[in-house]
């Protein structure tokens, strides 16, 4: 698994859990397709590497477009946030644990396989049809 640094990437998914492959870009034979919003094709992505960079987080923001990383993570909390955010614990190898949504003021459960926490705004995930199960990826440049 590679350590990424504080940045930004894409985030793109990989395979659903029903083993069905996402689709990045349309097949040559079939006509090109609006995406749906239940799968989205890149999502902007910020990382939070280090230490510094994942205690601040989503604090002192009015919101996020796309998402934020953070890792290594395995539990987040909302204080002295502004809005509601969704929460996404990542396996490893970056497949989907659990979503929650959470508001402001709470302090999220640690997922003990969670090595990585996606954060977005609230209903954000529901949007893209990000659900357990999921597996992501990661591009950086």
């Amino acid at each position: 698994m590679p350590r990424w640094q504080n940045g930004s990437g894409t985030l793109r998914f990989v395979q659903t859990d029903a083993g069905e492959t996402t689709p990045t870009q349309p097949e040559a034979t079939e006509a090109p397709a609006p995406a749906a919003p239940s799968a989205p094709l890149a999502i902007a992505l910020e990382i939070a590497a280090s230490y510094r960079a994942r205690a601040r987080g989503l604090l002192g923001r009015d919101g996020i477009d796309g998402a934020l990383l953070l890792t290594p993570a395995s539990g987040v909390h909302t204080f002295r946030m502004r809005f509601p955010i969704d929460v996404a614990y990542l396996t490893r190898d970056l497949t989907v644990l659990a979503v929650r949504t959470m508001p402001p003021g709470r302090l999220g459960r640690p997922r003990l396989r969670a090595r990585h926490v996606l954060e977005a705004e609230a209903g954000t995930m529901t949007r893209w049809g990000l659900r357990p199960g999921t597996r992501l990826k990661i591009d950086t440049p």
